[in-house]
């Protein structure tokens, strides 16, 4: 039996499921996950968009590249969702905002060209300089 993933935002305003397990985890260094979360590196839990939805509230969106859109809370700024053109079927779950992060483990690094030169995460897991395997 698969126990869903709950989460939401930093007010409580959003609140959402997904209801099977995640298909990637992964540290994402990219530029973009940086200034959206003001965090060194954001890491990211892909779920089947299908079986991902909001309980509570509607999220405000930023489109923050030509084929990806986050979603947000209005009032409290928490980033909880990024979605993608090249991949329309996942959504992409900041884990920061899951109930139970400890559950999402990633497994590699993505777009470490672009990670910050002080921060070193010596982990052992694979690392790739742009998107990972299937992105």
């Amino acid at each position: 039996m698969i126990l869903p993933h709950t989460g939401g935002c930093l007010c409580g305003a959003l609140r959402f499921v997904a209801l099977a397990e995640p298909q990637v985890v992964d540290y994402c260094h990219c530029h973009a996950c940086r200034r959206s979360s003001g965090a060194p590196v954001l890491a990211w839990a892909s779920f089947d968009a299908a079986s991902f939805r909001y309980t509570r509230g509607v999220p405000a969106q930023f489109a923050s590249s030509d084929h990806g859109r986050r979603d947000f809370c209005a009032a409290c700024g928490t980033q909880l969702l990024f979605r993608t053109t090249r991949q329309p079927g996942f959504v992409d779950v900041a884990i920061g905002a899951l109930d139970d992060p400890a559950r999402c483990v990633p497994t590699l690094h993505i777009h470490c060209a672009e990670a910050v030169p002080w921060l070193a995460i010596r982990d052992g897991l694979p690392r790739h300089d742009g998107p990972g395997p299937g992105d």
